[in-house]
């Protein structure tokens, strides 16, 4: 529901004017067709690219990282998931050093301000999701049927008819998310001024403060992401949880890769080095100027603190949100349990700017300006949009809880609570911490909602990077890109020291 009131108030304002129905807001804005349906095209043409690329890179890379002897694979891994630390429209900015550093800005203009240069910083961006789900879902698969193939054929039918059949959901599912979240990136597009549709809609709000032709122009993007996770409903929602909740009881089959071990991971460090290694280095030597750090903190210190803090509460509220919706979903203990895990899916793929204008239209009037002007407003944006993220890592989590431990506990006359606070707690606590662990990642880097949303003065680190951009000097903004990395950075590493601990005690 906190997220749900807001998008049924942005639709409300779009066809209730002065109190009355009309449709007049839509007939305005679509009657210019040709300035209309550009953008439209310009979004799903860079959403299906970006889907497309990220699933022909990524699978095969989460295939060699996650089931080859592949050497540094630990490494490579963490390496090319270092983008998802970073909000999109950063590694814009780290191209775009990268390029100016190199003095190829001049000819690669034409390439890095528009389509392609969108492609290649949001296949960057997003290609790591695909990599993480193909190798949690190749984790999953029982090897027993790998061996009972493998007693009659090679590894290349074996990946071909087995391996890869099994987890194509997952892939399907990998694919739809890039594609879903592509469509509605606002950053990078604005930063590379390339014309889709998420910036007309941000650009109907900000520069006439219109809820109406705002929602309106959201209407495309609402009807492709329901149309798109109707499909994911039908046909790879059950199939991905069954996969998820697979426990093999032998480890995963690893393929040896023999004579080809050193060209594979010497293909995959030059790929993580151009990707990754080099636009981040080129970042850190820009914010190598002098005072630059100390400017950075001079101006952002404020941002920095907040951003952690509202992050730590936020994943802190989505990790008891996403257990308590994941529980319901796993169980069936609620009607509604598939409402509630569209809805929250809906509400993650949409662009950030649509659920804060639809905060904004709820929540900014006489009878609730206490909660709008203060930081709570930010936190309400990150559970609406990320509640997605803790629901379904809750359930994957507990698909590998046996039913039978609860039961065990109904049976001795334990309360419902106790029941989830004694046992289901404890079995699925790694889950939880890996969804809080993940929510105060996306919350770190939210920049969409948070940009509309922040009370005066409540500004985050990445709006404060985002409106830096346009007059800051290069060196100020790199420095505070290169902290962003870091306060991301050093709480995860706390926390993973933590999760190794708790593992080694089980």
């Amino acid at each position: 529901m906190v997220g749900f009131l807001p998008l049924l108030a942005i639709l409300g304002k779009s066809v209730l004017v002065d109190g009355k129905w009309t449709l007049s807001v839509y007939e305005h804005l679509f009657s210019n067709p040709a300035q209309y349906w550009t953008p439209v095209r310009n979004s799903l043409t860079l959403a299906a690219l970006t889907a497309g690329c990220a699933v022909l890179l990524g699978v095969p890379l989460g295939l060699l990282l996650a089931k080859t002897d592949v050497p540094l694979r630990r490494p490579l891994t963490v390496t090319l998931c270092v983008p998802l630390l970073l909000p999109p429209y950063i590694l814009a900015i780290c191209w775009f050093n990268t390029l100016s550093r190199l003095d190829w800005l001049t000819a690669a203009a034409s390439f890095l301000f528009g389509l392609p240069g969108c492609l290649l910083v949001l296949v960057s961006a997003l290609m790591p999701g695909v990599i993480i789900l193909t190798m949690i879902c190749l984790h999953a698969v029982n090897p027993r049927h790998e061996e009972a193939g493998r007693l009659i054929a090679g590894w290349r039918p074996v990946l071909t008819n087995i391996t890869l059949p099994m987890i194509s959901r997952g892939i399907a599912f990998a694919g739809l998310l890039v594609f879903l979240l592509a469509l509605g990136e606002v950053g990078v597009p604005m930063f590379l001024r390339y014309q889709v549709f998420p910036v007309e809609t941000l650009t109907q709000f900000s520069a006439f403060y219109d809820f109406g032709a705002a929602a309106a122009a959201a209407t495309p993007l609402l009807a492709v992401t329901l149309l798109l996770l109707a499909f994911e409903r039908r046909y790879l929602r059950e199939k991905t949880y069954e996969l998820l909740a697979t426990t093999p009881d032998k480890k995963m089959l690893v393929i040896p890769l023999g004579r080809w071990r050193g060209p594979a991971a010497l293909a995959v460090i030059l790929l993580a080095g151009a990707t990754v290694a080099v636009p981040l280095f080129s970042l850190v030597l820009s914010s190598f100027s002098p005072f630059a750090y100390a400017e950075a903190l001079g101006k952002a210190a404020g941002s920095i603190v907040r951003s952690v803090a509202f992050a730590c509460i936020g994943a802190t509220a989505l990790a008891l949100l996403g257990f308590f919706c994941g529980y319901l979903i796993r169980y069936r203990t609620f009607g509604l349990w598939r409402a509630v895990d569209t809805l929250t899916l809906l509400l993650f793929t949409l662009p950030g700017t649509v659920i804060g204008i639809g905060l904004v239209a709820l929540w900014n009037r006489p009878g609730t300006a206490w909660l709008y002007s203060s930081a709570s407003i930010v936190i309400l944006a990150y559970v609406a949009q990320y509640s997605a993220l803790a629901t379904r890592i809750t359930v994957a989590t507990l698909a590998n809880v046996p039913r039978s431990l609860e039961e065990a506990g109904q049976t001795v006359g334990a309360p419902w609570f106790a029941r989830v606070w004694h046992i289901i707690v404890p079995a699925a606590l790694p889950g939880i911490m890996t969804a809080w662990i993940v929510c105060f990642i996306f919350c770190m880097r939210d920049l969409g909602a948070s940009m509309l949303v922040y009370p005066a003065g409540e500004d985050t680190l990445p709006v404060r990077i985002f409106t830096l951009m346009a007059n800051g000097a290069p060196s100020l903004v790199a420095a505070l890109c290169v902290i962003l990395v870091a306060v991301t950075v050093i709480p995860l590493g706390v926390l993973g020291v933590l999760m190794g601990t708790l593992n080694s005690r089980r």
